[in-house]
């Protein structure tokens, strides 16, 4: 099945460019460390998903670009069209001359309204190109006007026009310290509306994205491209194609239906968080080795204690005891409770990996079975010239700190009725914020319950 890709505002038009690329590059590497024929059905499977071919041979995105100002959009074609490998389709973009000037408002209700028909003309055209429609992946910021608002308003349209078409939106945290004023506004706007029409909402927080960057990558001038080439390598690291039952099986058809299906048991628990290791400097890959028992192991800690990434984990959290029936409350300290977890291995000796730690009950809901909380998604061809990698998608209280800061922030500028009227001039009034705050504080007691 296919996935046609939306890249929103500039912040999802570069990321986007990325994971295209990303996926490409991984496809064409001859790192596969697997056979032939295992290399070739990992390559169609993957172009069938995101590409699809032209005369020429050269791949063509299955993605349209949505932009108010033309500029990234412009450089985003010409640099996929510069690389030989790929192409996104000439006449898949849609942009105008003037921004959303940082205003979710202007975006969603303004911009979003206006341009609705041309831009899901687009969308359906692409969706029409696939044999099978698997679904929309959407990539998008919190902070901007373009990728937020008008993001958010896109895709409750794609929600009514493909009403059993499976959505997931890539949303980017913004940065703790903020690049917009009214970021947390925007976010919450964001958030509450990607909650009503969205099946699940995939976060990258831009701070701690960073922090690989500085920490694993060693990369001392952190440019947006370099955050945005680890975002498409993790990425690239969930939705390229995998086993999701057994080797014989075939490679999985339908990747996102098979990622809420397994993530997102309940409407009200949609926030996926994602984690990858190893991660480290290309040159460094020919001087290290991983087993695969030091990488679950890893991976295992740094979801109980919500580690964001292989160094400086926290190695003291345990899970409660099973059995003792503590209230929630009384959980051990900073012990992050899972919803449901999936674990994809990519790489050498791949089908011997004992997965057992993740199948442990403390670590999930009481109102769950462990055997179908937690999915395991493999393959022996290798991702991204790393020659075992593993990655989790969790639906867990990962991101429960972040919420509750993000809508905390914005609520104090709301009680002072700050930057309000910004909003109000395009007709998102008092009560349609109330009515956010009110999505979101449900979201946040229901995963703090767990």
């Amino acid at each position: 099945m296919s996935i046609v890709t939306v890249q929103l505002g500039q912040c999802g038009n570069q990321i986007g460019h990325e994971v295209f690329s990303a996926l490409c590059s991984d496809i064409r590497g001859t790192h596969g460390l697997c056979s032939k024929k295992e290399n070739e059905s990992y390559q169609d499977s993957c172009k069938e998903r995101f590409f699809c071919e032209e005369e020429s041979g050269v791949p063509i995105a299955r993605a349209v670009l949505v932009d108010m100002e033309p500029k990234v959009i412009s450089q985003t074609l010409s640099m996929a069209a510069s690389s030989g490998h790929w192409k996104y389709n000439s006449h898949s973009h849609f942009c105008q001359k003037q921004g959303s000037g940082n205003n979710w408002a202007n975006g969603y209700s303004v911009h979003g309204p206006r341009h609705k028909e041309a831009i899901m003309n687009l969308v359906q055209k692409e969706a029409e190109k696939c044999d099978r429609l698997g679904g929309f992946f959407t990539i998008m910021s919190m902070a901007g006007g373009t990728g937020s608002g008008l993001g958010a308003f896109v895709t409750q349209c794609l929600r009514d026009a493909f009403p059993t078409s499976f959505i997931l939106n890539h949303v980017i945290w913004p940065y703790g310290t903020g690049e917009v004023i009214v970021q947390n506004y925007n976010s919450v706007l964001t958030l509450s509306h990607l909650y009503q029409s969205s099946d699940a909402l995939l976060v990258h927080e831009n701070d701690v994205i960073h922090k690989i960057c500085a920490q694993l990558m060693n990369i001392k001038q952190i440019s947006f491209r370099d955050v945005n080439q680890v975002i498409a390598h993790q990425l690239g690291s969930v939705f390229q194609p995998t086993y999701t039952a057994g080797e014989g099986s075939g490679y999985s058809r339908n990747p996102l239906g098979d990622l809420m299906e397994t993530l997102v048991p309940h409407p009200e628990f949609k926030l996926l968080g994602l984690r990858n290791i190893p991660q480290m400097p290309e040159n460094s890959l020919p001087y290290s080795t991983f087993s695969w028992p030091g990488l679950i192991k890893h991976l295992r800690q740094m979801l109980i204690a919500n580690a964001k990434m292989e160094e400086g984990i926290d190695w003291q959290v345990r899970p409660p005891h099973p059995g003792s029936s503590i209230p929630s409350t009384n959980k051990p300290l900073h012990f992050n409770t899972s919803i449901a977890n999936l674990v994809i291995l990519r790489g050498k000796d791949v089908h011997g990996v004992d997965l057992g730690s993740f199948q442990d009950p403390s670590l999930y809901t009481p109102w769950l079975n462990p055997q179908d909380a937690f999915s395991a998604w493999k393959t022996p061809r290798a991702f991204n010239k790393y020659e075992k990698s593993a990655s989790l998608v969790s639906n867990s209280q990962f991101l429960l700190k972040p919420l509750d800061s993000i809508v905390g922030k914005a609520w104090s500028m709301f009680a002072s009725k700050a930057y309000l009227h910004q909003y109000t001039k395009f007709g998102i009034q008092e009560e349609d914020f109330l009515d956010c705050f009110t999505t979101l504080e449900q979201v946040i007691s229901s995963y703090t319950n767990l």
